[in-house]
């Protein structure tokens, strides 16, 4: 059997992931990652580490494995943080999640468990692995987890080739209420403890004012986009199948609309947003349609079928094409049908991925609501997480 080091989070999933591999026979060392120690605008206290590092401690004295604490911290500040104000700053939307996985769980936190000789690292996620043969080397594949409501794959659609052979999913293949089964059974500390939220390793936070540690509340204009504006310019756009302006967001400029109110800063704001604009005297809510950092303006529009909201494609660039699949890596001038998820929870999507040299353009079958510069796109083959990059 192999070494295993197991992220021990102080959740119910990777206690029961913990529990199965012991089961297994495993050599098992569970290891607790402290990633982050502020709690300025945190909404709840509930949520700190030293509460998790506590049960985490807990678990592994029930199920009779050494546990240790590592601290991250400065590399997680450094690598997801710092990055997500960036990007804030710069007028996208990033996802630390996928962030955290790809630069500590499965870096970082990887080299820690390699220290301790560790055959593998063991994670709490809702996916799975799998291994294949091609052209004689083996290639590994990142499947979706069988609870369709808990699937985690797309948190990890960063991951490369490397990273994959060294990791174990062990709940996976299991139901959300099996795993809770599972804990009540084993009376394991987490069995009752509900599931973490908010921003990874963070906790439940009220955005505006975490993202105000680092960028200056700004006032600037909101100003109201009339959805008639937008559905004359998308038939101008579907008839010339100019994948360059379906695949980007509406560039509207301050004369496109009327001024509404004002807003603390547009790099607060996301596509897709309704709470926090603070504007009465509509019959249906306002939602954020696009942000202009530069001008420092809002646009909105009324309506959650607004067609500012939805759009028929998007677009990732070269450097930000990341294939888990590198031998099914498309090249320039193909196109390839894939389904496609934008973000997590979301139903796949049928679309084609057009490959150029300056990027990907993915068309999809239908228009999708919300599509997000900063956020990851990933597409699927059937269960088969096979690439992911960053939308323009």
């Amino acid at each position: 059997m192999a070494k295993v080091v197991i992220g021990l989070s102080g959740g119910v999933d990777s206690s029961v992931a913990a529990f199965l591999l012991k089961e297994q026979g495993h050599d098992l060392v569970a290891l607790f990652m402290v990633n982050w120690h502020e709690r300025v605008g945190n909404i709840t206290s509930a949520c700190t580490w030293e509460e998790d590092a506590l049960i985490a401690q807990m678990v592994a004295k029930k199920l009779d494995i050494p546990f240790h604490i590592v601290d991250l911290s400065k590399d997680y500040k450094k690598r997801v943080v710092d990055y997500m104000f960036a990007e804030y700053q710069a007028g996208r939307t990033p996802n630390p999640d996928v962030l955290c996985n790809r630069e500590i769980k499965f870096d970082t936190f990887l080299e820690e468990a390699l220290k301790l000789d560790a055959d593998f690292v063991a994670t709490g996620h809702y996916c799975r692995k799998s291994e294949t043969i091609v052209n004689g080397k083996p290639v590994f594949r990142l499947l979706a987890g069988k609870d369709p409501n808990k699937d985690q794959s797309y948190f990890l659609c960063q991951l490369n080739q490397q990273q994959l052979s060294k990791a174990m999913f062990p709940v996976g293949d299991l139901l959300k209420p099996e795993v809770r089964e599972i804990a009540r059974k084993q009376n394991l500390p987490t069995a009752e403890r509900k599931d973490s939220q908010g921003i990874c390793f963070v906790g439940k936070v009220d955005l505006p004012t975490f993202l105000q540690q680092q960028l200056e509340p700004k006032k600037g204009n909101t100003i109201e986009i009339d959805a008639d504006f937008i559905s004359k310019k998308k038939q101008v756009e579907v008839a010339e199948e100019n994948y360059r302006k379906l695949c980007f967001p509406f560039p509207y400029k301050p004369w496109n609309g009327k001024v509404i109110g004002e807003h603390q800063g547009a790099h607060f704001y996301t596509i897709g947003q309704r709470k926090g604009l603070n504007i009465g005297g509509h019959k249906e809510p306002l939602f954020v349609i696009g942000t202009d950092v530069q001008r420092n303006i809002v646009y909105v529009g009324e309506g959650q079928e607004h067609p500012g909201l939805h759009r028929k494609g998007l677009f990732i660039a070269a450097a930000d094409m990341h294939w888990i699949r590198t031998d099914l890596a498309m090249q320039p001038g193909e196109k390839r049908n894939y389904e496609i998820r934008i973000r997590y929870r979301q139903p796949l999507e049928k679309g084609t991925i057009h490959l150029k040299e300056e990027g990907a353009y993915f068309i999809f079958e239908n228009e999708q609501r919300g599509i997000t510069s900063g956020q990851f796109a990933a597409w699927y083959d059937g269960d088969e997480l096979i690439g992911s990059g960053v939308i323009a």
